[in-house]
């Protein structure tokens, strides 16, 4: 049977109980897993009881029980069909505020994690998985961070690697280090809200540096290194957070000459740094001496894999951070850091990421198209919308949430004064496309 839609015909555990019963949890789990998709058809059910060598009425029996589970639903003349959710199932769902890969296209990430832990655990004595392993992660997790960083890194030494159990925790440890109370930190003056919380719980000055649409201006960025002598400078250089935008080469050159100048050293945050089809070299590649680089996995390919590589200036600044990150997470989930390292070992990482920017890829053309004033760089997971003057981003808010849709507003990125009021528009958050278009649709409604 040469129908994709036939692969789960594999997974019919003859030794699970009824055969029917066999038939139906298979073909549910592969709809769980993302192998089969709504509105896809499924394979006649004289050719299933041929396949599987069973008597018809039992396949019957077994579509019959998916229907009645609403997993499937048969159209006459036509055939069986996996059941797409019903505009209700999603009613008050539409989250567009959370910042997530979307799903990979033609691909489960479901069944890739089951199948990777699997063989983690085949090949790994779970007591020694399982123990207290070193905080800054093992020579092969920190060759593969360096592998997976090199298109934007080039070549680092592990040595000077760092396994993170997630970017937040990174950050947290970095400022820790870098900085004490009253301190001064350069920022966009829209930001990660995550940063914004550090600060505030570390006792750290913001100075917002002004930008455009490259970024910071290196200017302006020279002038606050002068006047208020900042002891770091937190930036977000690719599709940054909430903007979109995107640092071109010779401003990312202007921008690490001024810091090298003043001695100031940089925290680069490179969450979507992977996802462009050509990225950009990071700023850590032009100057690599000062600049501190975190890069995590969570909008690359999963927010679950709660894992961030940070490549240091060098191996001694690597240590140093390693007693900062012991001191605040002790180490990273063992677990997702082996999954992970696999992952990048052994090519499914590029090949989840391929297929996360095709599907990113596809949405972003689906928000230019509804929204055409939104900025979204092609390969994204979010676009910024810049609201008309004057308008009340929290009554917007409130009219959004009348619709089911959650939104995030420029308040919750703000370092400063607002002087840039909009959305920052997240395409990952929903499963289906459709689902995302009608939401859009609901935003230019409300934006207008």
């Amino acid at each position: 049977m040469s129908l994709p839609t036939a692969r789960w015909l594999g997974r019919v555990d003859r030794d699970g109980g009824p055969i029917y019963l066999a038939i139906l949890n298979a073909l549910s789990a592969a709809i769980a897993d993302g192998d089969l998709q709504a509105g896809e058809r499924l394979p006649a059910q004289r050719a299933v009881a041929a396949q599987l060598g069973v008597d018809f009425t039992t396949v019957t029996r077994a579509y019959a029980a998916a229907r009645a589970r609403g997993l499937v639903e048969g159209a006459v003349g036509r055939g069986t069909f996996v059941r797409g959710a019903a505009a209700e199932d999603e009613a008050g769902l539409v989250d567009l505020s959370m910042n997530l890969p979307p799903p990979p296209l033609g691909l489960s990430l479901g069944r890739m994690l089951k199948e990777t832990s699997r063989a983690v655990l085949d090949r790994t004595d779970p007591a020694t998985l399982m123990a207290y392993h070193p905080g800054a992660g093992s020579l092969a997790q920190r060759a593969a961070g360096a592998a997976w960083l090199a298109p934007t890194l080039g070549e680092v030494d592990p040595d000077r690697m760092l396994v993170s159990p997630g970017a937040q925790t990174a950050l947290a440890a970095l400022f820790s280090m870098l900085m004490a109370r009253g301190d001064a930190l350069v920022v966009e003056p829209l930001t990660y809200p995550g940063v914004l919380a550090l600060a505030a719980h570390l006792g750290l000055r913001l100075l917002p540096c002004p930008t455009d649409g490259e970024g910071v201006l290196p200017d302006a960025l020279e002038r606050l290194c002068a006047e208020h002598q900042p002891k770091a400078i937190y930036l977000i250089p690719t599709l940054q957070n909430p903007t979109a935008t995107t640092m071109g080469l010779a401003r990312r050159q202007d921008v690490v000459r001024v810091a090298r100048a003043a001695q100031v050293p940089i925290v680069e945050d490179d969450a979507y740094g992977r996802l462009p089809q050509a990225p950009l070299p990071a700023l850590a590649s032009l100057a690599p001496e000062i600049v501190w680089h975190v890069a995590t996995l969570s909008k690359a390919l999963s927010p679950g894999l709660r894992t961030a590589f940070v490549a240091a200036p060098d191996a001694e600044a690597a240590q140093r951070l390693a007693q900062a990150l012991r001191a605040l997470s002790l180490m990273a989930s063992p677990l997702t850091a082996a999954v992970a390292t696999a992952w990048i070992r052994e090519g499914a990482a590029e090949h989840l990421l391929a297929a996360i920017r095709a599907e990113a890829q596809a949405r972003q053309a689906l928000a230019r198209e509804i929204l055409p004033g939104a900025v979204g760089g092609p390969d994204g997971v979010h676009v910024w919308l810049d609201l008309p003057p004057g308008r009340d981003s929290g009554a917007l808010r409130a009219g959004a949430a009348q619709r089911g849709l959650s939104l995030v507003t420029a308040e919750a990125f703000a370092a400063g004064p607002i002087e840039r009021n909009g959305l920052r528009i997240s395409l990952g958050g929903q499963a289906r496309r459709e689902v995302l278009a009608q939401a859009l649709r609901a935003v230019a409604a409300l934006t207008q």
